[in-house]
């Protein structure tokens, strides 16, 4: 109710779709697909547990009026040379401490590391070699869009494909939804680029088999890869 005793409408929190433009990035680029990677400055190239240095699939910049999260940088890095869905690892009601490093079974450890920086610097000096770079655009949902369509978007709320999935971070605080892709979303790659295990086409790559993914964040943002992806099986 606000002040002068009028009923405030409700509404959905801020989302936007993420839209990938079609002209190859020649420069640095905060919001991309591949690209050079912008890093806080304590922060690395994530590596995967086989030692092989992750690829880049996107990042960008959050808007300011995303709930929780407005004007972090986002960042999405998985292991080339691994195709497996994401298995959150809980004890006590709780994902594990460091829950980003534990092992996947049935792999031994960690293929993927997402990132919500402050303030990230300069861009590094190589790019993401295989995934090609592209620009994303942010434009916010415009009316007529319903709330199960998928999409590929940052803020509001989740779509999920089949029951919502809810977890607890390590430090005790329940995770909040961050950013969604779409089912069978192909990131093309440069030709020449190590094929992906278990997909379909040599020249595209794809998060965690191609599943619908959900990207769960800690509000109290107890450390930068404090993220879970969640898949749709």
């Amino acid at each position: 109710m606000s002040e002068d005793g009028l009923e405030e409408e409700w509404s959905l929190p801020p989302e936007y779709e993420i839209e990938i433009g079609a002209e190859p990035l020649d420069r640095p680029a905060r919001n991309s697909v591949g690209g050079r990677p912008y890093f806080d400055d304590d922060q690395e190239w994530p590596h995967c547990f086989c030692g092989e240095r992750m690829t880049l699939f996107f990042q960008l910049d959050l808007p300011e009026d995303v709930r929780y999260f407005g004007g972090e940088h986002l960042s999405v890095f998985h292991c080339a040379r691994h195709s497996a869905t994401s298995e959150p690892v809980t004890a006590d009601g709780r994902l594990v401490p460091r829950f980003w490093e534990a092992a996947q079974p049935p792999l031994m450890g960690s293929f993927w590391r997402v990132l919500l920086q402050r303030d990230p610097g300069i861009p590094e000096p190589d790019p993401e070699p295989a995934v090609r770079a592209l620009p994303l655009s942010l434009r916010p949902f415009v009316d007529g869009h319903g709330p199960y369509e998928v999409h590929f978007k940052v803020g509001g709320t989740a779509a999920w494909a089949h029951e919502a999935a809810y977890y607890r971070c390590a430090c005790g605080t329940d995770l909040a939804f961050v950013c969604q892709v779409p089912q069978d979303h192909d990131f093309e790659v440069h030709p020449g680029s190590p094929v992906q295990p278990d997909v379909f086409r040599d020249d595209t790559y794809r998060l965690f088999l191609g599943n619908e993914v959900y990207l769960l964040a800690c509000p109290k943002r107890c450390d930068p890869a404090a993220v879970l992806p969640v898949n749709a099986h």
